[in-house]
Parts: C-alpha cells; sequence; structure tokens
C-alpha cells in the first residue's frame, strides 16, 4: 500500500493550516504549510486584500508540486487554496498520485473563524473572492469532501476515515458530517 500524498485545500478559513497537521499525524507523514511556498509579493498583494491572480498562483503551485514530486515515494500532506481544476492539474502533474481533501462549508461559519484568527495575513475581504474562484472537486480527481463544522479533530477524524475508503478502491466520497 502506497504512502498517502494529500493535499489539503479550501478556501481560506476552512482550516488547512489546522486539519493538515492532524492528518500528517494521523498518516504518519509530514507537513508542509503551502503558504510558506508563496513569493513575498504573493503574500504582500493578499495582505493589502488584492486577490492573487493564476500568473500569481503560477510559481507558488509550481512549488508546492516540486515538494510534492520529491515525496511522491514518501507520502506527505501540504496544504494549498487549490481552489480551480486547472491548479490541482498542475499539482498533478507534479505529483501524479496526490489526493485531495477539500475541506468545505457554511459560508458564515467560515467568515467567523477567519475573523478570529490573529496573525494571519489573508483578510475576510478576499472570501468572497475565494468561493467565485472555486472549483469542487470533480468526479474524475481522487479526492475527498469533508465538512469543516466541528472540532478540529472531529474534522481530521472524518477526513482519515474517508481517506481510508477512498484507498481501499470505493468511489470518491462526498462532503463527510
Amino acid at each position: 500500500m502506497q504512502t498517502p500524498l494529500v493535499v489539503v485545500m479550501g478556501v481560506a478559513g476552512t482550516g488547512k493550516t489546522t486539519i493538515g497537521p492532524l492528518l500528517a499525524a494521523g498518516l504518519g507523514v509530514p507537513y508542509a504549510e503551502g503558504d510558506r511556498f508563496h513569493p513575498p509579493a504573493n503574500i504582500a498583494k493578499m495582505s493589502a486584500a488584492h486577490p492573487l491572480t493564476d500568473d500569481d498562483r503560477r510559481p507558488w503551485l509550481d512549488a508546492i508540486g516540486a515538494w510534492a514530486h520529491e515525496r511522491a515515494e514518501l507520502g506527505g500532506v501540504v496544504s494549498s487554496s487549490a481552489l480551480k481544476r486547472s491548479y490541482r492539474d498542475r499539482l498533478r502533474a507534479a505529483a501524479p498520485d496526490i489526493v485531495f481533501v477539500h475541506l468545505t462549508g457554511d459560508r458564515a461559519l467560515i467568515e467567523k473563524r477567519m475573523s478570529e484568527r490573529q496573525g494571519h495575513f489573508m483578510p475576510t475581504a478576499l472570501l468572497d473572492s475565494q468561493f467565485a474562484t472555486l472549483q469542487p472537486l470533480e468526479p474524475d480527481e481522487a479526492g475527498v469532501t469533508v465538512d469543516v463544522a466541528g472540532s478540529p479533530e472531529q474534522i481530521s477524524e472524518r477526513a482519515l476515515a474517508a481517506l481510508g475508503r477512498l484507498q481501499r478502491g470505493s468511489h470518491r466520497d462526498q462532503t463527510q458530517r
């Protein structure tokens, strides 16, 4: 059985940075924070409440893809919004066995969580652009969709269970509550 290589994806505020390390611990693989792959210009742009363009995201996605490629045989978990199919396709081009965990949930809950977090560069003002850009996982994409209602432990347990079902060969899971 291959060690999983997982991208935790979703709009800002869904808990990628919280759930990612919990998933990595549960899978026994390292975690990489996707925001650390952003060039400084991207951080500055988002901090100023300007959404990133596809051109802005390319070097970031390529850096995450390079990390994933290096981890392909060893496994790992990395966070990335991966909002568009084309972004996920770019990551899959670097590491074809990537599996996505799409964290999703009620917009009001996500906005509340974003407003409560401290020291993060992403303002709640960009949440609308994130939802407008989001293209959920399609049926032919390897991945699971997990609702973010509940505690981080509950969310990660649902994600681990869904990944286990996926690895055993069942069809792509839908939202797990």
